[in-house]
């Protein structure tokens, strides 16, 4: 992308001379995206577009009929921490769930630097080209300021984001474990609806706590890379034991013997090892994503352990067993949200902070004093 900036390439539409003027639409109200409702503009401008609300058929013909836009603004609503897009959210997913599950589910990860973007580009580019669509959930880590993604990975995908058979949403982690964005379920769900039969998650790399990734698909892929250095063992080593194939990149030019040495001490690791999924061996393997060598036989390897654990019933089983997590996973999320929207804990936080900051009280007394505040029964005081 380097040696491309300051000219538009050859695939820009001709704006008038200015080849990178794009027009801006706003989403799904609620400060939802990271931005405060407050936030002030350092300079005047025009009002916004003003976007017309979609009814929940809107968004389900939308997404079924496979439009773009409205596929990315049900994604939108979905990801929406404001309280009055919840219903309408849960209605739409309820709408497309009938549609959803028909495709293959791949987690990739891996340390960063591992290239696993690239990885997703060169694989998602020969997929397309074998007849699929592919979905891309790429998720960021989120920015400290803004509270949204700050790695854009749809940037470092040009050549895939271009292609009409692949759908690319970048997502903010919002610092959930894993790396995986709150909603990233719900939003393989919607992907599954628009008719999408691959879907391609990527996750931050963050260490152990990946196994969150693990409960929502099919085939879980760890990208390695050579040389990293004992430094990062301890990173890699709770990873390892839930992947289904480990794959070193970077496999190519003066790396291609050490890249080769690697996947063979990785490969000798992995029978000591407990299979993360029953019947299926996991194998280590090499890649270029640059040069594309091996790419073709990360793809097959997906579909052999698709095949077996399909025939085998595992694979209706892990997907009845995500299910199930999923559920608690929500009622999690609506006991947290619950318990920080409640009044009494509102009026109580501020006073007890400042009982903290003086020592007064110990943060596990603190805690347990909001928790009995929060199972009293309001009822009871009257």
């Amino acid at each position: 992308m380097g040696k491309n900036r300051g000219k538009a390439p050859d695939w820009a539409p001709d704006n008038g001379g200015d080849a990178f003027a794009v027009s801006i639409r706003r989403g799904v109200a609620g400060g939802h995206d990271g931005l405060s409702l407050d936030r002030k503009p350092s300079a005047p401008t025009s009002p916004p577009l003003r976007v017309r609300d979609l009814s929940v058929e809107d968004h389900v013909k939308g997404v079924l009929a496979r439009d773009r836009g409205i596929l990315a603004r049900t994604i939108t609503l979905i990801e929406s921490n404001a309280p009055r897009h919840t219903a309408t959210a849960r209605k739409v997913l309820n709408a497309l769930l009938p549609h959803a599950g028909n495709s293959l589910r791949v987690g990739i990860t891996g340390v960063p630097g591992a290239g696993k973007s690239t990885l997703i580009e060169a694989l998602g580019l020969y997929l397309i080209e074998r007849g699929h669509r592919v979905a891309v959930l790429a998720v960021d880590p989120t920015s400290s300021v803004t509270g949204g993604s700050i790695l854009g990975d749809k940037t470092r995908m040009e050549k895939l984001s271009r292609r009409e058979e692949c759908f690319i949403r970048p997502s903010p982690s919002g610092g959930t474990l894993g790396g995986v964005a709150r909603k990233s379920r719900e939003t393989i769900l919607v992907c599954e609806a628009a008719g999408f039969d691959v879907i391609l998650v990527e996750t931050v790399g963050v260490g152990q706590s990946e196994i969150t990734v693990r409960s929502m698909v099919d085939f879980f892929l760890l990208l390695m890379i050579a040389g990293a250095g004992d430094e990062l063992q301890g990173i890699k080593k709770g990873v390892v034991e839930i992947a289904d194939a480990l794959v070193v990149n970077k496999a190519d030019g003066a790396n291609l013997t050490r890249a080769a040495a690697a996947r063979s001490e990785y490969a000798l690791a992995l029978k000591y090892l407990t299979p993360a999924t029953p019947g299926w061996q996991p194998r280590a393997t090499t890649v270029s994503a640059l040069t594309g060598d091996g790419v073709p036989d990360i793809w097959k390897m997906v579909e052999e352990f698709a095949g077996l654990t399909q025939s085998s019933g595992v694979f209706a089983e892990r997907r009845r067993r995500q299910a199930e997590e999923w559920v608690f996973a929500l009622i999690e999320e609506h006991l947290k949200n619950t318990f920080y929207r409640d009044s009494r804990i509102k009026a109580e936080i501020p006073d007890l902070r400042r009982r903290i900051d003086n020592g007064e009280i110990l943060p596990t007394a603190a805690a347990e004093q909001l928790l009995d505040l929060f199972a009293e029964n309001p009822e009871k005081k009257k």
